[in-house]
């Protein structure tokens, strides 16, 4: 890992290197400050977050812009906003200061202790529910950390963005990032039981035709897919006509709850109606197959001091809580397709995993 660093690091001296003295500590610099506006929206909040004035943050873009001989951002009196040219330059500048990050993280070794800013993306819902308790609880036990989470119902590019680890709830793609599996999740339909004995009994898909469906841009708003029946690989498709449709995960959790519909979710989202029998789970035998969840970094942050602590936090707290939620959802025998009875709480798993994912 340090030869590796160490390379990089010769790379970038050859790339930087000019006849003006002192000019590669500026340049870097000044990329920092361009980095930090990004992030906080403003040339304002670099300063802030910098601890900068807003000439020298002013200086610092401008150095950049007539470096590389292009406008790099849009400025208005509120907001900043990419050029093209700023678009491609922006991942440039968080891959360089990334592998600067990496090679002194290698050079001090495990004299370094968690430091810095995290900045991690997940999934709304999970961001809320899952994270947001055990970020608390990360950042008091390591208090020389602060945490950027950006919570984002799309999937991240980590290294342009600078995304420190991703929770990704989907089939990874084979790439350079690391993943390590956390568990899975469900598909699943779910109504409220005054809805449900208030309409036709639901036994197939075909029988949604004559409902209220709550549809999110999530999960399909056109149409639905279900699993293959017995014999087949071909999935099931229904089509939709909604007869309410929300991009909020809560607002259409809250609807069905009320009884307004079948509403189809993740099954963590509605774990804890389940379990409280506000809602029931629908329909178990047609969901698609689980979808993995996994906590994804980018090659070699892993040897981070921040990165490497919080997952070590993180990975055996995310892996319970999954469990727990799906061991909730889980349809059992003499039960109509659904749980409702209290649980005993799921030990943490002891174990750690690694595989290779996207």
């Amino acid at each position: 890992m340090v030869w590796i660093a160490a390379a990089r690091m010769n790379t970038y001296a050859a790339a930087f290197s000019v006849s003006r003295k002192g000019r590669i500590v500026d340049r870097i610099d000044a990329m920092k400050v361009f980095v930090a506006a990004l992030g906080e929206g403003s040339l304002a909040g670099a300063g802030r977050r910098l601890g900068k004035s807003p000439a020298a943050v002013s200086r610092a873009i401008a150095f950049l812009e007539d470096h590389v001989g292009a406008e790099l951002l849009h400025r208005t009196t509120r907001s900043i906003k990419l050029s093209e040219a700023g678009e491609r330059y922006a991942g440039a500048c968080r891959r360089i200061l990334t592998d600067l990050e990496e090679a002194d993280m290698a050079a001090a070794g495990e004299r370094s202790a968690p430091r810095g800013t995290l900045t991690i993306t997940a999934p709304v819902a999970a961001g809320e529910n899952m994270l947001g308790p055990l970020l608390d609880e990360f950042m008091e036990r390591y208090p020389e950390v602060s945490v950027r989470l950006h919570m984002l119902d799309r999937p991240a590019n980590l290294v342009d963005e600078g995304i420190d680890v991703a929770l990704r709830i989907a089939h990874l793609a084979d790439s350079t990032l690391v993943a390590l599996r956390v568990g899975e999740v469900r598909r699943v339909l779910a109504a409220s039981p005054r809805y449900l004995d208030g309409h036709e009994r639901i036994a197939q898909l075909a029988d949604l035709a004559a409902h209220s469906l709550i549809a999110m841009t999530h999960f399909g708003t056109d149409s639905w897919s279900f699993g293959p029946l017995p014999g087949s690989i071909v999935p099931r498709t229904v089509q939709l006509a909604p007869r309410f449709t929300v991009n909020s995960i809560r607002a259409a959790v809250a609807s069905a709850t009320r009884g307004r519909g079948v509403v189809r979710v993740f099954s963590y989202h509605v774990a804890d109606e389940i379990a409280d029998g506000s809602l029931r789970i629908l329909l178990a035998g047609d969901e698609p197959v689980p979808l993995p969840v996994h906590l994804v970094s980018p090659h070699g942050r892993l040897a981070v001091p921040k990165v490497r602590a919080f997952v070590d936090f993180a990975l055996p707290r995310l892996r319970a809580e999954f469990a727990q939620r799906e061991t909730m959802c889980a349809p059992r025998a003499g039960l109509p397709e659904s749980c409702g009875l209290e649980l005993p709480a799921i030990p943490k798993p002891r174990t750690r995993g690694r595989a290779r994912g996207a």
